[in-house]
């Protein structure tokens, strides 16, 4: 069976981006795995390639059709405008810059439509920098939302995984979802639904049952401090999120919570369940990047493509040094390839 062709996207050029790509497309475990596409600047990867000590060539192509297999080069997909090719390419490390933001916006939207086409099979995209796009007048918050326009779906959510063996317990992996991702914590009560907490439960499920769990464990965080402590601290749990849980219950799904998140994430950890549904970001973020840094996988859930990325972000402070880690990008473009074949 050939391997997937699979479209690592450059992301905000001013991060880390362009050097975890050209790291993770000399790895042979990459290879191994799919055809990587590079989307993105070609003179900019090849500047990266140098900086990480690799001696392999950008081949600079038109057209995705036009990607070789050698293994002694990298094919590279520039789809912007000149204008845009001629700006980015000086664009300084380190720097918040609208140039970048556009232009990794233009990046993700060529791979995503390309994907959505069935040239590429999946797409694996390295950082950008939210600020930087709504500097260059993209008003999303990321990535996920990005995709969702681009797909038209409004079903969708962005899930941390953590791969079996990677620090967490799971015999197949776990996965945490969120209800409410990149808003303010004080937007979050409101954001919360019944509906949405339904959702992501049944997003999860899906893709638990994808990867091979035949009857998934999901646990539901509570939004409050032990779990509300029957109201004292708020009445969410009882009015919201516990008449989703019982949804899932009635039809015999193993569906339990809200359970406070302190409580309910540290069993996860430990092999009680392969999926938690957070009701917000850093509530789920936070556990999953201090047990599974480099392992966790951002998936987007919800999509008509495969869409996968490292759960860190442009990492300003270390951009362009030849000091940043492919190991989240590596295991992003491994999920990717797994559910490429499905």
């Amino acid at each position: 069976m050939d391997l997937p062709r699979i479209a690592l996207t450059m992301g905000d050029v001013a991060g880390i981006g362009p050097e975890i790509v050209a790291r993770a497309c000399d790895d042979p475990v990459v290879r191994a795995l799919c055809r990587p596409l590079v989307v993105g600047d070609p003179q900019i990867l090849q500047r990266a390639l140098q900086l990480v000590g690799s001696t392999s060539k950008v081949r600079s192509i038109a057209a995705i059709a036009a990607a070789g297999d050698d293994a002694t080069g990298i094919s590279c997909w520039n789809p912007v405008s000149p204008k845009i090719a001629a700006e980015v390419a000086s664009v300084a490390p380190g720097s918040l810059d609208p140039r970048a933001g556009r232009a990794a916006y233009e990046w993700l939207v060529a791979a995503a439509q390309a994907a959505r086409g069935g040239s590429i099979d999946a797409l694996v995209t390295a950082p950008l920098n939210k600020a930087a796009l709504h500097l260059a007048g993209l008003n999303y918050p990321g990535h996920t939302e990005i995709l969702a326009a681009q797909c038209g779906v409004s079903r969708y959510a962005m899930m941390l995984f953590v791969p079996p063996s990677g620090g967490v317990r799971s015999p197949q992996g776990l996965g945490v979802a969120h209800v409410t991702l990149h808003t303010s914590v004080a937007d979050v009560p409101r954001l919360v639904t019944t509906e949405g907490v339904c959702e992501k439960i049944s997003l999860v499920y899906d893709f638990l049952r994808r990867i091979g769990v035949l009857s998934p464990r999901i646990g539901v965080c509570a939004l409050n401090p032990h779990a509300g402590e029957d109201g004292l601290f708020g009445d969410e749990e009882r009015r919201i999120i516990r008449p989703a849980v019982e949804r899932f219950i009635e039809q015999g799904w193993a569906v339990e919570g809200p359970v406070p998140a302190d409580a309910l994430l540290r069993r996860a950890i430990g092999g009680e369940f392969d999926g938690v549904v957070a009701m917000y970001h850093d509530q789920g973020h936070i556990p999953i990047k201090l047990v599974a840094r480099d392992t966790a996988v951002n998936v987007t859930l919800g999509l008509p493509i495969v869409r996968t990325s490292p759960s860190h972000g442009t990492a300003f402070d270390i951009a362009w040094k030849g000091t940043a880690s492919p190991q989240g990008m590596i295991e992003a473009i491994r999920m990717a390839s797994i559910l490429a074949r499905e």
